[in-house]
């Protein structure tokens, strides 16, 4: 018996899904999404108005969706769509949730019973913070995101080198400074108020899906709000979903989209990942004739050195072997990487072997 066709993926993607997020994600189809971006209603509990210094009324979150009638109520919201969301996962698939105190530690207790795994807290440090006006406590200066794959054996997406070269070649740490929303960014609606309370800013979602997405990925983002998932994934060439139930934040969300141009494929190519490079063996460089038989390579002190052989071994001080294997023995290391232990001359100055794996790659067209 031939299996039940589910929806075309046109029917779902790079649309926003009116309605209750989770009656919305009941009706996708299971394992069509590569990752969800979650901002849900923080749960906040303010119950009196927030005034400054001069007694004017900060605008905060004062709306219906942000209200449960108790601890329970939420942590039964918060099971229902993150297991809604599980539903939706590819097997390789993850899910980003972004919250404060307020709520996010619930979250991540019902992220691990619900299967997920959780791979980093992510600590969005706030460069423009609202300052604490009672002074009765500290500044609220930040929000914690969670990075969890849908489970222990997913092989989620990183893309490490990406991240590592917008870090200006040191590898991403887990505490990012980006501003709140603000200025032309922060959208109005015609009475020149916000028109969401809680609109995270564009650099935020861009990293976010630098970081674990590929071009023509899918995207899901169950409170969708003003649409800032969408915007960043249609413009960085990734597919979308969005569920929004008002009305308002809805048509603002489509306006928005509407006016985004994606990148040119150029433009959207990353850093690729040395593990996803084609492997050339050290012996392939010799054959080639990038290195040549009686060559001496030394480590980055010059205080070991080897000669190359035509075999594509390596020798010193009457032992022999691999880049790897030598590298080890004459370290007395149990494992050494060769690709970076051993180094060449050129014009006098010590190089890596492993650049000359760029060079084999052009000449075997493998790149």
């Amino acid at each position: 018996m031939s299996k039940k066709a589910g929806p075309k993926p046109e029917a779902f993607i790079d649309r926003i899904h009116a309605g209750d997020a989770i009656a919305e994600l009941k009706k996708l189809p299971e394992e069509s999404v590569d990752l969800v971006f979650a901002d849900p209603p923080y749960n906040l509990q303010l119950d009196k108005d927030l005034l400054r210094p001069n007694n004017t009324q900060v605008d905060g979150v004062h709306h219906d969706w942000d209200k449960f009638k108790d601890f329970a109520a939420y942590d039964e919201f918060s099971r229902a769509w993150l297991g809604a969301c599980r539903r939706l996962l590819k097997p390789n698939g993850a899910l980003w949730v972004i919250g404060s105190y307020h709520n996010i530690f619930r979250v991540g207790t019902h992220l691990q019973d619900l299967g997920y795994w959780i791979l980093n807290d992510v600590v969005w440090r706030k460069t423009n913070p609202m300052p604490n006006f009672r002074g009765t406590r500290f500044t609220n200066a930040h929000e914690t995101l969670i990075w969890a794959s849908k489970d222990p054996q997913s092989r989620y997406t990183f893309n490490y080198e990406s991240m590592k070269a917008l870090n200006d070649d040191l590898q991403m740490r887990s505490d990012w400074f980006i501003p709140i929303c603000g200025g032309p960014e922060r959208l109005k609606n015609d009475d020149g108020k916000k028109a969401h309370p809680t609109q995270k800013p564009e650099a935020l979602l861009n990293r976010v899906l630098l970081a674990s997405t590929k071009p023509g990925d899918v995207v899901l983002d169950p409170f969708f709000g003003t649409g800032t998932t969408g915007a960043v994934a249609k413009k960085l060439g990734r597919h979308w979903i969005g569920i929004e139930r008002d009305p308002d934040y809805l048509k603002v969300a489509q306006d928005r989209i509407d006016g985004v141009a994606p990148l040119d494929a150029e433009s959207l190519k990353t850093v690729t990942p040395k593990r996803a490079q084609p492997r050339v063996p050290f012996g392939t460089l010799v054959e080639l004739g990038i290195l040549e038989p009686g060559a001496t390579l030394y480590d980055a002190r010059q205080k070991i050195s080897a000669d190359v052989r035509a075999d594509g071994t390596i020798a010193s001080s009457g032992n022999q072997g691999s880049i790897h294997k030598l590298g080890a023995q004459l370290q007395g290391a149990q494992a050494c990487n060769g690709w970076t232990f051993w180094h060449y001359k050129d014009r006098g100055k010590l190089k890596p072997i492993d650049e000359l794996r760029v060079e084999a790659r052009q000449q075997l067209g493998l790149q």
